[in-house]
C-alpha cells in the first residue's frame, strides 16, 4: 500500500486518477487524496469539509468519493410529551438544520403542548412499498397476470421473505395501465426504513411471476412506490410509516403563552393550509412540516430526499367550546408517508447514531419495529409542535417580528 504523503504528491503532480485511489490507500488516505484533487482542479481550501470526527470506513457503505463530511449544525428541542403506541413520556428530540428561529419555534410548540398535558400519537398504518411494471400484449394478459397473483400471494409472500430475516410482506395491489401492470408490494420491515428491503424482495417475488404469467418486468420501479417523489398515491394510501399526533390546547393557555386564540388560529389555519394548499394544488395542508422532518432526518440518520413523502401532511384545528364558555384548540397532524427506520442507513453513522441514543431508540427495538414506531410518533408530536407555534405567530401577526428580534 502506498504510504499517505506518496499518494497526496502524486495526486498533487496529477499522477494518480481519481477512480485509481481505492487501490492504493486505505479509505481516510484516498479521502485526503481525492480532497487534495479537488483542491487542486478548483482552487479551493477544504480544511472544513476534511474536519471529520469518524473513521472514513464507516462511511463506506453510504457513500462513494469521499472527500470529507458536510457539518450541519445541530440543536435539541423539548422534552417532548408524548403518549404514543410506542412511544412514551418525555424525549429530547435532536433536529440539524442550517434555518434560524425553526428550533426557537417547535421549542415555543412544544412548552405549549407540555403545559397542555403532551399529546397523543399513534402509528395508523405501517407498508414500504416497490412497485415494479410489467409489459404483457393488452388487457386480457393483464387480468391473467392479476388473477395468477391474487391467487397466489402466499408463493409470493415466501419468495419475497426468503431474502430477509425480518421483513414481511403484507399485500400486493395490482394496477392496469393498457398494456401495463403495476403491482405495489407492501411490507413491514421492523425497525428498517426498508427501502432497500423491499426492493431486493420484490426482485425475488417478480422472478416468479415472470416465469407463471405472460408479463415480462420492464422496471423493478415503476413509479407507483412512489419513493421520493409528491404522489397522490402516498397522501392516500401512505408509504412507510403512517402517523397522527394530536392535543387539546386550553384557551386561556393559548392566550398566556402565544397571545392569540383559538378562533384565530383556526382561521388561519382553514384560509392558508387547507384553501390556500387546494388552491396551489398542493399534496400536503400544512404550514411547514417538512421542516421539522427534515430536520429529523438529517439529525437520525433518515435518507433525506424521503422528505419529499413525508411533507404528505394534513394539519387539522377545531375550536371547542367547553360548557364554562371558555373555547379551547384541537390540533392535530396526521403525515401519511412517514419514512424512518433506527437500524440500517445512515443510522450508523457516528454523529446520527449518537443523536439517536439521544432518543434512546437506537438499534432494533422490542418488540421489533417498536424503535421505529416511537421515533415516527415522536417526530409526529414535533411537526404538531412546528404547526402550533408558526399558526399562533401568523394568528398573531408576530412572524416577522419573531424572525427579527432572533437577528435572522
Amino acid at each position: 500500500m502506498t504510504a499517505p504523503e506518496d499518494l497526496a504528491e502524486r495526486v498533487r503532480e496529477g499522477d494518480l486518477r481519481l477512480h485509481e485511489l481505492e487501490d492504493h490507500a486505505d479509505y481516510d488516505t484516498a479521502a485526503e487524496a481525492r480532497r487534495i484533487l479537488v483542491e487542486r482542479e478548483t482552487g479551493t481550501e477544504l480544511e472544513a469539509i476534511g474536519d471529520y470526527a469518524f473513521p472514513a470506513e464507516q462511511a463506506d457503505p453510504n457513500i462513494e468519493n469521499m472527500i470529507g463530511a458536510a457539518q450541519v449544525p445541530m440543536g435539541v428541542v423539548g422534552p417532548v410529551s408524548v403518549s404514543g403506541g410506542a412511544a412514551d413520556g418525555e424525549h429530547y428530540l435532536p433536529l440539524a438544520t442550517t434555518e434560524g428561529a425553526l428550533l426557537a419555534s417547535v421549542n415555543r410548540g412544544l412548552g405549549v403542548i407540555r403545559s397542555a398535558g403532551g399529546a397523543d400519537a399513534r402509528v395508523t398504518k405501517n407498508g414500504m412499498t416497490r412497485a415494479p411494471v410489467f409489459r404483457v400484449t393488452g388487457v386480457a394478459e393483464a387480468a391473467e397476470t392479476v388473477e395468477w397473483v391474487e391467487s397466489n400471494f402466499e408463493v409470493l409472500r415466501e419468495a419475497a421473505e426468503s431474502t430477509t430475516s425480518h421483513g414481511e410482506l403484507l399485500d400486493i395491489e395490482p394496477y392496469v395501465v393498457g398494456d401495463s401492470v403495476f403491482l405495489r408490494f407492501a411490507y413491514d420491515t421492523k425497525d428498517a426504513m426498508g427501502m432497500n428491503m423491499a426492493t431486493i424482495a420484490t426482485g425475488e417475488a417478480c422472478e416468479i411471476v415472470e416465469a407463471e404469467t405472460p408479463a415480462s418486468l420492464v422496471a423493478l420501479s415503476g413509479n407507483l412506490c412512489s419513493d421520493k417523489k409528491p404522489a397522490a398515491i402516498n397522501a392516500v394510501e401512505g408509504r412507510g410509516r403512517s402517523v397522527t399526533a394530536d392535543v387539546v390546547v386550553p384557551g386561556d393557555l393559548l392566550e398566556e403563552r402565544l397571545h392569540t386564540t383559538a378562533d384565530a388560529i383556526v382561521e388561519a389555519n382553514t384560509r392558508k393550509n387547507l384553501i390556500g394548499s387546494a388552491k396551489a394544488g398542493s399534496l400536503g395542508f400544512n404550514a411547514h412540516a417538512a421542516n421539522v422532518v427534515g430536520a429529523a432526518f438529517l439529525a437520525t440518520g433518515q435518507d433525506e430526499a424521503q422528505v419529499v413523502e413525508a411533507a404528505n401532511t394534513i394539519t387539522t384545528m377545531d375550536a371547542r367550546e367547553r360548557e364554562d364558555g371558555t373555547t379551547d384548540l384541537y390540533a392535530s397532524v396526521s403525515l401519511a408517508s412517514l419514512e424512518v427506520g433506527t437500524v440500517g442507513g445512515g443510522t450508523k453513522l457516528p454523529t446520527q447514531s449518537e443523536a439517536l441514543e439521544i432518543l434512546d431508540l437506537r438499534g432494533g427495538g422490542d418488540p421489533a419495529g417498536s424503535n421505529a414506531d416511537a421515533l415516527a410518533e415522536i417526530i409526529a408530536v414535533g411537526a404538531l409542535a412546528g404547526e402550533l407555534s408558526l399558526l399562533a405567530a401568523l394568528a398573531s401577526r408576530h412572524l416577522a417580528s419573531a424572525h427579527e428580534d432572533l437577528g435572522r
